[in-house]
């Protein structure tokens, strides 16, 4: 028995016509499942990644701190604290080094500077012994006003509102150009570190 050429063709055209839709189909049906899994599993893991990256580089406001400045009154006989709200930093030696900054440019409440506003902190450190070290410029000797009594109020300017602000600080041990100096003005030893003294302040 013989099939004619014609019956054949048609046969063929139909298979190829169904194979078409079939590979169609197939296409529509991994596209589908391709969006399901990119919308519940892909995106969400990506949107997570993202949030979790935002967050850790989220920057915090810097955290603010109320010192108290130890600065003369107008006779130049005690000290009174002047309240300054300063960025605290995390090392206390930073923070020892604004209070230093802070008190060399002077007050701002019509009390006395007690340190010359060309004087300059050259270093300053804390040890593990809780000693801090303010090393300045030879400035700070070089235009004090001199005598007893503004000697004492300069130094105790100095050692007061460290170790009353920094609790990681309990002496000062003062130093000009690099060295330990006898004394500031002839007066008072500086070869030793220093406590503070609460019978000058009111």
């Amino acid at each position: 028995m013989k099939f004619s050429p014609s019956l054949n063709s048609n046969k063929n055209y139909h298979f190829s016509k169904i194979s078409k839709y079939l590979i169609i189909f197939a296409a529509f049906t991994i596209l589908a499942v391709s969006s399901v899994v990119l919308s519940f599993f892909i995106l969400p893991a990506i949107s997570s990644e993202l949030d979790t990256f935002t967050t850790s580089v989220e920057v915090k406001s810097p955290e603010r701190t109320i010192i108290h400045l130890y600065f003369a009154n107008k006779e130049n006989s005690f000290l009174i604290a002047e309240k300054r709200m300063l960025i605290k930093p995390d090392d206390p030696a930073q923070t020892g080094k604004l209070i230093i900054e802070s008190l060399i440019k002077g007050p701002k409440e019509g009390l006395m500077r007690t340190i010359s506003s060309d004087a300059t902190l050259r270093a300053f450190f804390v040890t593990e012994d809780k000693t801090a070290y303010a090393d300045f410029s030879p400035v700070i000797r070089e235009k004090h006003p001199g005598g007893c009594k503004s000697e004492i109020i300069t130094i105790y300017s100095i050692v007061n509102s460290l170790i009353l602000n920094i609790p990681e600080i309990d002496a000062v041990k003062i130093l000009i150009d690099g060295r330990e100096s006898m004394t500031l003005a002839g007066h008072i030893d500086l070869r030793f570190p220093l406590k503070a003294d609460m019978l000058l302040v009111r």
